[in-house]
């Protein structure tokens, strides 16, 4: 009876036992679920779910009919977890082909303890879906056998990524520029308007397991922000037609580079910006310090006889000459102590204002210059925007080099008469003739028509600052002269364009050498407008350090013709017979049209008495 109560009293011993076990485990089941649920789960989240950068997409830059020049298209970066390749060898057997990559290279890839290991950096999204394709079909034929599952490949997983490309090539490459592997702005473009580019990167997360991302998983906790896309004033047509020229005469001459730019002067849109030599963006081989500068900007050069527009047109408003006053120009002229001669020995001439320009004589436009103080011409060099940055807002550009009249010795003023002792950019130098056609205002450049935010509405760019230079009357003077430079009588025959008025300027000026800060060598340039009575488009032409022919008339004009040519029959603009009478060149042209009788006074009223 007793061995029954001590049996009984065990068994109860026994459940209580289990009673307080089962209570225990209940209250940590109430603990773990309930009262800490959320501290487990994102404990569980945070060994599986992975944080991931969201990059936001590049902006686009087109031109200005909307023809693509740079898009960020989608790629991936394939990535590795070393530690979850069981044989790299036959992984790499498998996969290589896929990835386009040599099986052992891949394999050393492969091999290690790395968690996170770069395959591939960047890759269409296609190469992503054959590899996920490839491996699937492996995995599905080795887990038919009894070992097939430890044998399956797993480890790789991939990054959303963006690839910078350029559908024109080297066409536009100088003013787009390129970027960084990382996507920033390299140069040009990409670099000068990189913030707005760039757009905000966005995350999301994801959660991964047995080797690769749990579908379902991802959830974006910040959207990515795209970049603005730009619309350039560029038109493509001309950029081509611009670069063609400039490549093909750099390469024929054997010079250094060259520059050509077209401006519609009213608006201070470019329309084209080619350089040469330049690079190819998709091509890293043929990306080099000296291809990837933008020329137009941040190149500088003494403009030479391009740079006596401003000398006349400054003694024009100032009423210290006209367009037929005469000059008598020696073989050889002593100013500020100095010997200065014409680019060819010749008997002494008597040459008008307009002949001066015509055949680009540095003495007729030393005593042109000499009729104004020192500090007259050069408040004209600054207001025509000498030694001052145009506002293009294009990367890295010079303010060129104007000294203050302070530093100027005795013989300054006649050598930067005729375009020599200063320098300027392409860009400025083309600025100056824009003024000229623009009736004498000067209307900042501009390569940028707007932009364009996420929801694709569209804001165009401010006008550009107009300044008042000179006269409307003054402009038009010099530009009936420039028409004589690119007659039969001027230094630029060769830029004549049949059925059209061209007014220009050729500029042949010694070069200054970097190296040794010496002159070595020309920069030949040539600028004109047409039609010239009423500019529509400026065309400007720079050729540093041409071997051989050297002249901005034989070197330069030519390029200029070829683009000029092409901007007027893609823009309609139509043939038309000219509506000015020439300015005479010399006293005994001057002389003969003192004798035409009164009964002519279309001839007549266009001469102006000196």
């Amino acid at each position: 009876m007793m061995e029954q109560s001590d049996f009984a009293q065990r068994v109860r011993y026994l459940l209580l036992a289990m009673l307080f076990f089962f209570s225990l485990f209940g209250i940590r089941l109430l603990y773990v679920q309930v009262w800490h649920a959320h501290a487990y789960t994102t404990r569980a989240n945070d060994e599986m779910v992975t944080q991931s950068v969201l990059l936001a997409p590049r902006g686009t830059i087109t031109d200005n009919n909307g023809i693509v020049l740079a898009r960020s298209d989608a790629a991936k970066i394939i990535v590795v977890d070393q530690t979850m390749i069981t044989d790299p060898a036959k992984t790499a057997s498998v996969t290589a082909s896929v990835l386009g990559m040599p099986v052992d290279k891949l394999q050393a890839l492969l091999t290690g303890t790395r968690r996170y290991q770069i395959i591939a950096n960047p890759v269409a999204p296609a190469v992503w879906d054959n590899l996920q394709a490839a491996i699937s079909t492996y995995n599905h034929s080795v887990e038919k056998t009894a070992a097939g599952y430890a044998q399956r490949i797993v480890g790789f997983f991939a990054e959303n990524t963006y690839t910078r490309e350029y559908p024109t090539g080297s066409m536009v490459a100088s003013l787009i520029g390129f970027t960084h592997p990382d996507g920033t702005g390299a140069s040009g473009l990409e670099a000068s308007l990189n913030s707005e580019l760039s757009g905000v990167n966005g995350q999301y997360d994801y959660a991964y397991g047995a080797g690769a991302i749990i579908p379902g998983s991802q959830q974006f906790t910040t959207a990515a922000k795209p970049g603005t896309d730009i619309k350039l004033t560029i038109d493509r047509d001309v950029q081509w037609a611009a670069q063609d020229a400039i490549t093909s005469a750099v390469k024929s001459a054997k010079a250094l580079s060259g520059t050509v730019i077209v401006i519609n002067p009213k608006t201070g849109q470019i329309l084209a910006q080619a350089s040469a030599p330049t690079f190819d963006p998709a091509k890293p081989k043929t990306i080099t310090l000296n291809s990837i500068r933008n020329p137009a900007v941040q190149d500088v050069y003494e403009p030479g006889s391009t740079g006596k527009v401003i000398t006349v047109a400054a003694a024009l408003e100032q009423g210290t000459t006209t367009p037929t006053t005469v000059y008598t120009i020696p073989n050889r002229l002593k100013a500020g102590g100095r010997i200065f001669e014409d680019d060819t020995n010749h008997p002494t001439e008597h040459l008008t204002t307009a002949g001066v320009l015509a055949v680009s004589s540095n003495i007729g436009a030393i005593q042109i210059g000499a009729s104004m103080p020192n500090q007259t011409f050069y408040d004209y060099l600054q207001k025509f925007g000498i030694g001052q940055n145009t506002g293009s807002n294009l990367g890295g550009e010079s303010d060129g080099i104007l000294h203050p009249v302070s530093s100027w010795s005795h013989s300054s003023a006649p050598t930067m008469s005729f375009g020599q002792g200063y320098s300027v950019t392409p860009m400025q130098a083309t600025m100056v003739f824009s003024t000229i056609a623009n009736n004498g205002v000067r209307v900042t450049p501009n390569v940028i028509a707007g932009t364009y935010d996420a929801n694709g509405n569209y804001t165009p760019s401010k006008p550009g600052t107009q300044t008042q230079v000179v006269s409307a009357d003054t402009a038009a003077k010099i530009r009936t002269m420039l028409e004589g430079v690119v007659s039969e009588a001027g230094t630029a025959p060769e830029a004549e364009i049949p059925g059209y008025q061209i007014a220009g300027k050729t500029g042949t000026a010694m070069r200054v050498d970097p190296s040794c800060g010496c002159y070595r060598g020309y920069t030949a340039s040539f600028i004109g407008m047409a039609p010239a009575a009423a500019p529509q488009y400026v065309v400007s032409v720079v050729i540093e350090n041409p071997q051989g022919a050297h002249f901005g008339g034989v070197i330069a004009a030519p390029v200029f013709k070829k683009v000029m040519s092409f901007v007027l029959q893609e823009k309609g603009i139509a043939p038309a017979p000219s509506t000015t009478v020439p300015y005479p060149l010399n006293q005994a042209q001057l002389d003969k049209l003192a004798t035409v009788p009164p009964s002519t006074p279309a001839v007549r009223k266009k001469v102006v008495k000196p």
